[in-house]
């Protein structure tokens, strides 16, 4: 399918009900693809999270273990997989959920986009994508930020605030890290909105996004507040 390196990022914060399971759907998932490494960030997970990928390193060299002193949140884990990609130059990075709530077995739908663009996004909200497990409220709320994305923000993508994106390391990481103001839930949209403003070329694949199963959701009513808030200065400043 490619002869292109690619790194997997998965972040990590208590998963340990979820990471080995993760990390053989993804082997699996890329069987056929060539030169696929994953590099797991943990945040210090009091759980033990690091620990277990410690030791799946050990039986499969091709997982790198991202150990972090504490919770720093999940945009700046993207930025350290983006840097740790891009200085160990691989081509691709893909960026999902450590929860499953993002399919790992379409990945390489992911990859195969990036013929013809710089950004690939696992889609909710294009033609056969969908939500399961989500109330009314968490729909929409999430449909009014990407609304207020699409508006505010000028990004051309139904699903701005997704997790699940393969992106050409070459091109976004001409992106100044330290002109993104988000750290924390907001991070998807900003990246997006200052991925467009350098011409990357963005696609969608539908996925069908499934609410987590096994722990806890890291998001809480204050990070959503701050996030529309961040977002909000962004759309003002337009820089």
């Amino acid at each position: 399918m490619s002869n292109f390196r690619t790194l997997v990022v998965v972040a990590t914060y208590n998963e340990k009900e979820n990471i080995e399971r993760l990390l053989d759907a993804i082997f699996e998932a890329v069987d056929e693809i060539p030169d696929v490494d994953v590099l797991v960030v943990d945040d210090n997970s009091p759980d033990g999270t690091g620990r277990l990928v410690d030791a799946y390193s050990q039986r499969n060299p091709r997982v790198k273990p991202y150990h972090r002193a504490g919770k720093l949140g999940l945009g700046s884990a993207v930025l350290e997989g983006l840097r740790y990609a891009a200085d160990k130059e691989y081509d691709y990075v893909v960026f999902l959920d450590a929860d499953f709530s993002h399919p790992p077995e379409k990945i390489p739908l992911l990859i195969k986009g990036m013929d013809d663009h710089d950004i690939m996004i696992g889609s909710r909200y294009v033609p056969g994508g969908g939500i399961e497990g989500w109330d009314f409220k968490r729909k929409f709320m999430s449909s009014g930020i990407n609304l207020f994305s699409r508006v505010f923000l000028g990004i051309k993508a139904r699903d701005c605030s997704g997790n699940f994106r393969c992106l050409r390391v070459a091109k976004v990481s001409q992106i100044p890290h330290e002109s993104i103001r988000s750290r924390g839930y907001s991070f998807q949209e900003e990246f997006l909105y200052r991925c467009q403003k350098i011409g990357c070329r963005i696609g969608e694949t539908p996925i069908t996004f499934i609410n987590r199963k096994h722990g806890k959701s890291n998001l809480n009513r204050g990070e959503i507040v701050r996030s529309l808030w961040t977002l909000l200065v962004v759309s003002v400043r337009r820089g």
